[in-house]
């Protein structure tokens, strides 16, 4: 049994293949990833600011 290049050229063929799909599945996993930290992040500005607004503290300060 032996190893020809046609043999070799197939597997770095099938190789490249799945490393293309695997490469394609992963942009779109880290894009929808990064898609919802951005609206818990934004999610988490807006509430905060709503609440800030909602409990502001007065401080009056007199010069004597």
């Amino acid at each position: 049994m032996s190893i020809t290049r046609d043999d070799l050229e197939a597997k770095a063929r099938q190789l490249v293949g799945t490393v293309e799909e695997t490469k394609e599945s992963a942009k779109q996993t880290s894009i929808v990833v990064g898609l919802v930290v951005v609206g818990v992040i934004a999610a988490a500005f807006f509430y905060g600011r709503r609440r800030a607004r909602r409990d502001r503290t007065l401080v009056e300060v007199y010069k004597v």
